[in-house]
């Protein structure tokens, strides 16, 4: 595996005009889709999917948290962005659009790609079809994770949160070797709103009104990928790469 690089992500986070440090260019580069409700481990995913695959892990989310840190230059489609995330409301389609498409150079990566976050609705899957046959490009596959509500809720309930270094532990599955207490600073943990029952299953009705259609669409186009999340993170990334793999197979004849 080639070493990976810091920046690694510079003009995904920051812009268009910062640059990257790509990976070795691979053969055949992963570029893939992830999707699942909030909980499955999307993120963790993409983070060891990139460690094994180089892969390069383009997460929406990422890019809105560094805006609204400062961290990258504001063109207006992130200006416009962060204004809505001040105002406590989701981001748009369109701007989320926009903020994507300034980075399509991102898509062209060399060591393939990792989508985390978007596209999030059916119309921004129509709108990433039309980018990726402009810039000739095609995905690989898209990846769901599956995991039963109940077991969703137990997964994000558990969760508790550092105050100070954001740190974050499970109380049955990552408990803290003092309960309440952040082992990494010392620090007091918290159960952030997002995570307390009643939150999480409102933010699962809006997962499966909005992005739950994309894995029909997906499906229609012969590129799912369905992927159980249960077990360790390792144990669910190799059932993933299997599942890259075997499809990559049966379509390579």
């Amino acid at each position: 595996m080639a070493p990976q690089t810091n920046n690694h992500r510079a003009a995904w986070l920051q812009g268009p005009s910062a640059n990257c440090e790509p990976p070795v260019k691979l053969e055949n580069p992963f570029r893939l889709v992830l999707l699942g409700a909030p909980g499955v481990g999307k993120g963790t995913q993409a983070d060891l999917l990139h460690q094994k695959r180089q892969a390069c892990h383009l997460s929406t989310g990422d890019v809105f948290r560094a805006a609204s840190k400062g961290d990258c230059a504001l063109s207006p489609a992130m200006k416009a962005a962060t204004d809505h995330m001040r105002s406590g409301n989701l981001v748009p389609d369109g701007i989320v659009w926009e903020m994507v498409r300034e980075r399509s150079g991102c898509l062209h990566c060399c060591g393939g790609f990792i989508l985390d976050g978007f596209p999030r609705t059916l119309a921004q899957a129509h709108l990433l079809k039309t980018l990726m046959t402009s810039e000739n490009l095609a995905l690989t596959a898209v990846v769901n994770y599956e995991l039963p509500v109940n077991e969703i809720v137990a997964r994000l309930s558990g969760r508790r949160t550092c105050t100070e270094c954001k740190t974050v532990f499970h109380v049955t599955e990552r408990p803290p070797k003092r309960e309440g207490v952040c082992d990494r600073c010392g620090s007091k943990l918290f159960q952030r709103e997002d995570d307390r029952p009643e939150s999480i299953k409102v933010r699962l009705e809006v997962y499966n009104r909005s992005t739950a259609p994309l894995i029909a669409f997906y499906q229609d186009l012969g590129l799912l990928v369905t992927v159980e999340a249960r077990g360790t993170p390792e144990e669910i990334c190799e059932r993933t790469v299997a599942g890259l793999e075997n499809r990559r197979a049966a379509h390579s004849h």
